[in-house]
């Protein structure tokens, strides 16, 4: 007997009219036997979601036999191997056929043309918060005159510092002056936000003003397309997607995205950092790195901030590892080196002073001699820091020491619930992300201890904006919720949005019109 051979459908017709009749016979029962076999299972199987697991051994092997691309020869009389028969059911192969009965495959099909569709959601979705936060700061709150002065009324207080260092590069003399004068001494502020302003400056040839107002609203739109993107990867429903872009955005302090500071640049690096290095595919770590450098050129907790990786990474290994350092940091490893990476924004502006004055913490001299910083690690642990009274809305002095006390509240709620609801799915990521919110909540009451917590209310927006966003990965493993549980969840969040914007309303228009805020 001559072994089996494939032959291609395209043979002369006479070769298929020279098989044998029981061979034909066989094979018209064979199909037979295939369709009713398909018609008996094809309201069963074909319409789950993995029908190709639900077909029986027997039908598979069925169509392999009756509509494979490559046809097996039966030996004729004179020993030859003669083509088959084309296949049936209209010459669908079985490749196709399972192609249509296996809706993965066809899924990923889908997903691969409909990729850009799909993520142009989320930053439209950013887009769409970044237009109504301007215009509620312009339209509505800033003062009276044409749209351009409406528009440069976002410069404000430390924007006049960073359009000096835009204007005039880094300057100071060794020591720094001893108060705030920023023709003699600039160099209190990350040279990130200034040098990517600078870049818009002089490529559109615009004022320094609106380039540092483009940069930072380009970030905000970042921000929040980060956020959406996040919420897309986690499933995460349409209404807390809503619930949770509500609550940072009628933060007191969320005006700070849109003005000419560099909260939004650092934020939107920041959960870049995060998404990227989270994610699979050839070219995650390379923008991972991309962002977690600017992250650490922006903001000096940054460079903390960049073993995000590392701690995510113990929490998915598990901490008993640390007892042995040798195999934990060969295991280790990309962890590790995707945090120094990460540090190389701070490493460079620091390298960078060394080189041109002769002192690598000149910014920390500067903030020093200039700003009274003088850091006090254990604020956080002294009670006299924090305060309980409701403040003043004309005293942002007492709201920044406010907020200090509500984050402080928020960690302990959020001890609590994880330890008390034990839901772990997810756990490494949000532990990653409350270790980056504790550490910039840490160092920013540290620096702002000895001044009374000036400022703080403005740092302490992106702690609440990355457990807003920790808050969004646990609760999506609640799939089913009581309706009263629901309605109520909905109404604290309305409450709390339309007292947060009101506050923030009060805070533009003061903001807009010189007065301190934070």
């Amino acid at each position: 007997m001559v072994p089996l051979a494939a032959v291609e459908y395209s043979v002369d017709s006479r070769q298929r009219g020279r098989k044998q009749s029981g061979s034909a016979a066989l094979a018209n029962k064979r199909d037979r036997i295939a369709v009713k076999l398909r018609h008996a299972n094809q309201h069963t199987c074909f319409e789950n979601s993995a029908s190709q697991d639900c077909l029986s051994e027997n039908f598979r092997t069925l169509l392999s036999l009756s509509m494979s691309p490559i046809y097996h020869t039966l030996p004729t009389e004179d020993g030859l191997p003669r083509a088959k028969a084309p296949p049936p059911y209209g010459g669908t192969s079985l490749l196709h056929w399972q192609t249509f009965t296996n809706k993965a495959a066809v899924r990923s099909d889908y997903d691969v043309m409909t990729r850009s569709p799909r993520l142009l959601k989320p930053l439209l979705a950013g887009l769409i918060i970044t237009l109504l936060h301007l215009a509620m700061a312009i339209g509505l709150l800033a003062p009276e005159g044409p749209l351009s002065e409406r528009y440069a009324a976002l410069v404000q207080h430390d924007s006049y510092w960073f359009m000096n260092i835009v204007d005039r590069g880094y300057q100071t003399m060794v020591p720094p002056i001893d108060h705030k004068v920023m023709e003699v001494s600039n160099v209190a502020f990350f040279p990130a936000y200034p040098a990517i302003a600078a870049a818009f400056r002089h490529g559109l040839n615009i004022d320094t003003g609106t380039a540092l107002l483009i940069t930072a609203q380009l970030a905000a739109w970042g921000f929040w397309s980060y956020l959406f993107l996040f919420c897309k990867r986690w499933n995460i429903s349409p209404a807390l997607q809503i619930c949770g872009a509500l609550l940072i955005a009628a933060h007191p302090a969320a005006f700070f995205l849109i003005a000419a500071y560099s909260e939004s640049l650092f934020l939107m690096a920041l959960l870049g950092f995060i998404y990227w290095s989270t994610a699979e595919g050839r070219y995650a770590k390379f923008w991972a790195v991309i962002h977690s450098i600017v992250m650490s050129a922006t903001r000096i907790v940054g460079i903390v901030c960049a073993a995000f990786p590392l701690v995510r990474s113990v929490f998915q290994t598990g901490w008993r590892r640390l007892v042995e350092p040798r195999p934990w940091f060969r295991q280790e490893k990309p962890a590790i080196a995707m945090t120094l990476l990460a540090s190389f924004g701070a490493i460079a502006f620091f390298a960078y002073s060394q080189l041109r004055w002769g002192h690598w913490d000149i910014y920390m001299l500067t903030q020093a001699a200039g700003w009274g910083i003088a850091p006090d690690y254990l604020a956080v642990f002294r009670p006299s820091n924090y305060r309980w009274l409701v403040p003043a809305l004309n005293d942002p002095t007492e709201a920044s020491q406010m907020s200090m006390t509500l984050a402080a509240v928020l960690f302990i709620g959020i001890v609590a619930c994880e330890l008390s609801i034990r839901r772990w799915a997810g756990l490494p990521i949000r532990a990653g992300i409350y270790f980056c919110a504790f550490v910039i909540y840490y160092l920013s009451v540290s620096g702002v201890a000895c001044v009374d917590m000036e400022r703080m209310l403005r740092y302490e927006f992106s702690v609440h904006a990355l457990i807003v966003l920790a808050l969004l990965n646990f609760l999506r493993q609640f799939q089913t919720t009581p309706v009263l549980v629901r309605a109520f969840g909905i109404a604290a969040v309305a409450l709390l949005s339309a007292a947060g914007l009101c506050v923030q309303g009060w805070y533009v228009w003061n903001f807009t019109r010189g007065n301190w805020v934070a």
